[in-house]
């Protein structure tokens, strides 16, 4: 299945923590925060402003993006956990 967002909603793969601390702890996936850095993996094309005018998308697929904590919808798409989320909700790209 292939999923496209619509407007201003880009779809994003969140990228894998360390398991380990510096010192060589292994940290429980219980333990775990889930991280607020990720790839775009699909944006929409765009939005729209008070007149119809189409508001062209700052990110781009591949891009490393950071992001809030609490941000985005979780879903699974062909067994791939992603979030989407509108283009607004991100805070900014991973140089």
């Amino acid at each position: 299945m292939n999923f496209k967002p619509l407007l201003d909603r880009v779809v994003i793969k969140r990228t894998q923590e360390e398991n380990r601390t510096a010192g060589g702890i292994i940290i429980p996936d219980t333990a775990k925060e889930k991280p607020s850095q990720g790839v775009v993996v699909s944006v929409g094309p765009g939005g729209r402003d008070e007149r119809g005018t189409l508001i062209e998308m700052t990110l781009k697929a591949g891009d490393k993006v950071l992001f809030s904590k609490w941000s985005g919808t979780e879903v699974k798409i062909n067994g791939e956990d992603l979030l989407i989320m509108k283009e607004s909700d991100v805070l900014g790209i991973l140089e």
